[in-house]
């Protein structure tokens, strides 16, 4: 059913938009390849080094130039998706996302590949922000939940299996063929969101908050910068310290001016919501656990249980295939349907916390012991992360989706980049030898290399252990604010 540009789609059932589901599949697809591009670069590493004459530095701003753009830019996007077109915007991003893997696939020099995969980066965050939002748009409440779910499950597998898939294509292709995979997807879905997705807008037209704008880019890349140079540089060195004072700066700079400025691009009213508090604090958490769980499972896949990179990749498969088939069934939505957010919440994060300790305490003693955890962290996410998503999303007016879903996608990277950094940290404080390869090339007898060995998998278990703790309290936190919410509107 076609609306104007200026009015939200209607959400009677009675009005249900007759190609949502293929809509959704349309708006995954795009979805899977933005977050493909997050850590399918990874296995290109040695490639590139070799074919472009890249340094490490090099490397480190081609992996993240991407990541670092895209998080800087989600709260913006989303702001631009509401106030000028969810349609448009994604269209925008996806000629974008398009124009700089074709920029990457043939550049000749480290510089344009850092380039390119910034301007990736730009189509990453219009797309991250306008696919939630059209998912909000486009379903009513009751099929809402599902249709999040399924949005989750492809973030999700796409996360996971980017390092996969960029074995699988590095072992027949030159490394640029990573970056061309993306080009007849960014076409496809084009063609595809022209046809078919109806636009729609915030119909208040508030106008611009360019300076909103701006201090939220620069406090959310100045301490997404830290947290990615942090693990590298030292967590008290000039380059992380700078970039996250800044940071820490332009976002209360942010918040001052949002909370005065009568043309906010975030309401921060909305963090009175105990619905949005609590479904943010379990959505960093859950990330938290997820992203820096991973961190540490490759390396213990690798360097603990000796697996190669693609096969290291290959067993982290159990995790994403459990979200993905459990979000295909519907079990997280017919969950939130009947008991509620709050229990839905809790249930998924302790299922999730349980995988972690499981994998802690089971996985450094051989590979069952590690699927059996990722499965119950697979389970926890495809339960938690739908309803914490949706409770995001619920408590935000459907007009204000496209920030919605901004404040949903920064949330998450700001979960990840901190997962990643705390359990690392965590790591590096209990494993005193640095880098476990280079300790064992150190090491003169076998003895050796066995405490080394033994003590590298104790730092991993605490670490894992942390995460686990972590989400569950997340967990415990987010279930009795979404609680105490349910009361109060009851009352």
């Amino acid at each position: 059913m076609p609306v104007t540009a200026t009015t939200a789609i209607p959400r009677a059932a009675k009005e249900r938009h007759p190609q949502r589901w293929l809509i959704l599949g349309v708006i995954c697809l795009a979805q899977l390849t933005v977050l493909l591009d997050n850590t399918v670069l990874n296995v290109a590493i040695p490639s590139l080094g070799t074919e472009l004459g890249a340094t490490t530095s090099d490397i480190q701003w081609m992996i993240n130039a991407y990541a670092l753009v895209q998080s800087g830019l989600l709260l913006t996007a989303g702001s631009a998706a509401d106030r000028y077109g969810r349609k448009r915007m994604l269209l925008v991003g996806l000629a974008l996302f398009g124009a700089g893997s074709c920029s990457a696939a043939f550049a000749h020099s480290a510089g344009q590949l850092i380039a390119a995969r910034a301007g990736m980066g730009i189509g990453g965050a219009l797309l991250m922000t306008t696919t939630l939002a059209v998912v909000v748009q486009i379903f009513d409440d009751e099929e809402r939940p599902k249709a999040i779910g399924l949005w989750g499950a492809i973030s999700s597998l796409g996360f996971v299996a980017g390092p996969l898939i960029g074995g699988v294509i590095l072992d027949h292709f030159w490394w640029g063929a990573i970056f061309l995979v993306n080009i007849p997807v960014a076409l496809l879905g084009g063609v595809a969101v022209a046809r078919l997705v109806p636009e729609s807008k915030n119909p208040s037209g508030d106008r611009p908050d360019l300076p909103g704008a701006l201090l939220s880019m620069v406090g959310m890349t100045g301490i997404v910068y830290a947290i990615i140079s942090g693990p590298g540089h030292g967590w008290t060195s000039v380059d992380v310290l700078l970039p996250a004072v800044a940071g820490c700066a332009g976002l209360a700079a942010f918040v001052r001016w949002e909370l005065h400025t009568p043309h906010p691009m975030l309401d921060m009213t909305f963090f009175r919501d105990r619905r949005f508090v609590g479904a943010v604090a379990g959505g960093i958490l859950v990330s938290f656990g997820m992203a820096g769980s991973l961190f540490l499972l490759t390396q213990q896949l690798q360097f603990v249980l000796g697996y190669t990179p693609l096969e290291a990749g290959l067993r982290t498969a159990p995790l994403a295939l459990s979200i993905v088939v459990l979000n295909l069934a519907g079990v997280g939505a017919r969950l939130l349907a009947k008991a509620g957010t709050p229990v839905a919440i809790l249930a998924g994060m302790t299922m999730l916390a349980a995988g972690l300790a499981t994998v802690a305490l089971l996985g450094g003693h051989g590979y069952p012991g590690m699927c059996a955890g990722l499965v119950l962290m697979g389970a926890g996410i495809a339960f938690a992360m739908p309803a914490m998503a949706n409770a995001v999303m619920s408590a935000i007016p459907v007009e204000r989706a496209g920030i919605g879903a901004g404040v949903n996608g920064t949330l998450t990277e700001f979960g990840n980049g901190l997962g990643v950094a705390v359990l690392g940290a965590v790591l590096a404080s209990s494993f005193a030898a640095g880098s476990l390869p280079d300790a064992l090339a150190g090491a003169r007898t076998a003895a050796e290399r066995t405490r080394l060995v033994d003590d590298f998998s104790a730092g991993l278990e605490a670490s894992q252990l942390i995460g686990a703790v972590a989400v569950l309290f997340g967990g415990l936190l987010a279930a009795l604010l979404l609680r105490r919410a349910e009361r109060s509107e009851a009352a």
